[in-house]
Parts: C-alpha cells; sequence; structure tokens
C-alpha cells in the first residue's frame, strides 16, 4: 500500500488507474470500515481509502482534539484488506487558506435528527466529501448505512450536481449482539455495553410492528423513546422517515427507522430500512 500526503503525489499514483473505488474516513478504523474496503476491491481495479479528520464538521462543543488519532494500527489494517492507496493529508495540505467556499445542503435535509443537534455538521462533511472527489476522482464511493443521514445528504450532493459518482451504500456490521459497530463502543463501560443493543433491539421492534401492519408511526416512537429513557438513556429521537430525503412519510415510501440517543457519556446512533 503507497501512503500519500499530498494531493500531487496521489495524483501521479492514479494517473493510469482505469476504475477508482474510494472510501473516506477519519481513521480509528473498525471492522464496518474494513468491510468498506473488501467491498471497493470488488468494485474497482484501484482501491483508495483517505484518512483525514476533518475540523469542518466539527461543532463547537465536539472536541476536535481529542478525536482519536490511530494511524499506524489504521495503516496495518487498510493494507491487510487490500487497499492501494491511502490518502493521508494534514490540514495544512487539504485547507491552505481558510476554506471560503462550502458545500451548504437543503436545511429540509440537514436541520433534522442528528442535524438538529449537530448545526453546520453535514455542511462540514458535504464540503470535505466533494473536496475529497475532486482530488481522487473516484469511479465509485463507499459510505455505511449506519450514517444514514450522511449517506442521504451525500446521494443527493452527488445527484444535484450531476458528479460522476456512484454512491455505494455498505450495510452496516453488528456484534453478535446487534449492537453496530463504531469507534464510539469503546467509550462505553462494561454495563453500559451490556445495555447498549437495546438500542438495535428497540428498532427491530419497530420494524416488526410496521411489517404487521401497524401504521401509528407516532406512539411507535413513542414507545420506544420511553423504553430507552426507563433503562438510563437519554433519548435524541426515534424517527419512521422516507429513506430518500428523511422527511415525513407519505403514502407507500420505503421507510427507515432511525435513533440516537445518549448513553452515559456516549451517544449511540443507529437505524433499520424497512
Amino acid at each position: 500500500m503507497q501512503i500519500h500526503h499530498t494531493i500531487a503525489s496521489l495524483r501521479a499514483a492514479l494517473a493510469d488507474a482505469a476504475r477508482i473505488a474510494f472510501v473516506p474516513t477519519m481513521g480509528n478504523l473498525h471492522d464496518g470500515h474494513i468491510d468498506l474496503m473488501r467491498q471497493a476491491g470488488e468494485r474497482a481495479g484501484t482501491v483508495v481509502a483517505s484518512i483525514f479528520v476533518n475540523r469542518l464538521q466539527f461543532g463547537p462543543k465536539e472536541d476536535f482534539d481529542k478525536y482519536p488519532r490511530t494511524f499506524e494500527s489504521d495503516c496495518a489494517r487498510l493494507a491487510a484488506a487490500g487497499v492501494d492507496h491511502l490518502f493521508a493529508p494534514d490540514e495544512k495540505e487539504m485547507y491552505p487558506t481558510p476554506q471560503r467556499y462550502h458545500v451548504e445542503p437543503d436545511p429540509a435535509h440537514v436541520n433534522i435528527l442528528e442535524g438538529a443537534v449537530r448545526a453546520g455538521h453535514f455542511g462540514g462533511v458535504a464540503t470535505v466529501v466533494l473536496k475529497l472527489f475532486n482530488i481522487v476522482q473516484p469511479h465509485v464511493a463507499l459510505f455505511g448505512k449506519k450514517d444514514y443521514q450522511q449517506l442521504m445528504v451525500l446521494r443527493n450532493m452527488v445527484r444535484e450536481l450531476a458528479l460522476p459518482v456512484e454512491i455505494v451504500a455498505g450495510e452496516t456490521i453488528r456484534a453478535d449482539d446487534g449492537l453496530a459497530l463504531s469507534s464510539r463502543n469503546g467509550y462505553l463501560s462494561a454495563a453500559e455495553r451490556a445495555e447498549a443493543p437495546r438500542l438495535n433491539r428497540l428498532l427491530v421492534w419497530i420494524r416488526e410492528k410496521l411489517a404487521a401492519g401497524d401504521r401509528n408511526f407516532l406512539r411507535l416512537e413513542t414507545e420506544a423513546v420511553a423504553e430507552l429513557a426507563a433503562h438510563g438513556w437519554h433519548p435524541d429521537y426515534i424517527a419512521i422517515r422516507r429513506r430518500s430525503d428523511l422527511q415525513s412519510p407519505q403514502g407507500d415510501d420505503a421507510l427507515v427507522v432511525l435513533a440516537a440517543a445518549r448513553l452515559g457519556n456516549t451517544r449511540l446512533i443507529d437505524n433499520l430500512e424497512i
């Protein structure tokens, strides 16, 4: 695996690549990331990953400096997963001057759910991803379904800006007890880790209720929130939405149920497509 710290180095290495698959990350990799790398290898002859902790997507109350940096172990995992090129720029390379031009997603897409508690987050994500697409120029890019709102925003950005990139969604990788893999899981205490799968169990319960014909969305959401609160969680939301733009469902829309809640000091998110 070749490691590139500059745009010029990466572009030179990719000059003759026929088909490129790209997986952007912020590092601190887990098995879900590695699964995306393996899927990328099935879709293109050249696999590029990136590691860049993007300051633009951190809010004022989110500690950019404390985000885990595990570069050496990340490199070993990427190489073992068959990644051909790793782009690992520093901030000066990515933002040599203050970033004055930004992607501004539709407020209806980003001022809800995660965006309601992380103002500016998705604008920062969209800006860095667009910049990375311009640097790497991939044919296909892979993102996990676990960050469903991010996936929705990026799909719509690619479609509306007519970017020549196919977006592929990777299924959420879970532990045996159903907990979605996340870098945040390492912050859970032993007792919290034992409790954490309840979030996924409630999403499965909602999915089963919907499959049985229950269309009282508000009641299902309210009961699930109450169940979390009764077991020591601090829920932000459990919401049944249509997949395409995460707005309230209409008619026969394809659905997804999304959840975010704090357990102790750790905020967990999850979702299930219906």
